[in-house]
């Protein structure tokens, strides 16, 4: 397969969950995942990683703890890229203390991922105020939330 095979593979995966419930640690598809598991199984099930063994993490892990386990875990599968990210690539974002949540680019900016409280889902990366600013947003005010792309093909 060609690398835009792989992209379109990863981007049809990764669509194919939507409308998954939210569930903490869940993977499977219809019934429940969180933005972890979706990438790992998104990525899997297009055949370019092996399964990934998530070990057991808190719902809040984030707010207690400033090491970057998500990120960390990431560097295993894709590099970080300085370019706007392709259909296929991740973005983390920053939520408590440390990266904490992902998503699949469809086609920059928009994403597909699962939300506590929401079934798997597109976004638009840079309209949606909940991921591109932190705390309470206004017309003028609202700390930019920090935000990463990697791709695998970068690797």
């Amino acid at each position: 397969m060609t690398e835009q095979d792989e992209r379109a593979a990863v981007v049809a995966e990764a669509l194919s969950w939507g409308g998954t419930p939210y569930h903490h640690m869940g993977r499977v598809k219809s019934a429940g995942v969180d933005c972890l598991t979706l990438l790992a199984c998104t990525f899997e099930n297009a055949g370019l990683i092996p399964r990934v063994d998530i070990p057991h993490y808190p719902k809040d892990w984030m707010h207690h703890r400033d090491a970057e386990r998500y990120l960390d875990g990431l560097l295993r599968y894709a590099a970080e890229i300085d370019t706007p990210p392709q259909p296929g690539d991740v973005v983390l974002w920053k939520f408590g203390r440390c990266f904490s949540h992902g998503a699949v680019v469809v086609g920059w900016p928009t994403v597909v991922h699962a939300c506590a409280g929401r079934n798997v889902s597109l976004d638009d990366a840079e309209a949606a105020k909940w991921l591109t600013h932190v705390g309470e947003v206004t017309e003028d005010a609202g700390k930019p939330r920090p935000r990463r792309a990697f791709s695998f093909w970068a690797k």
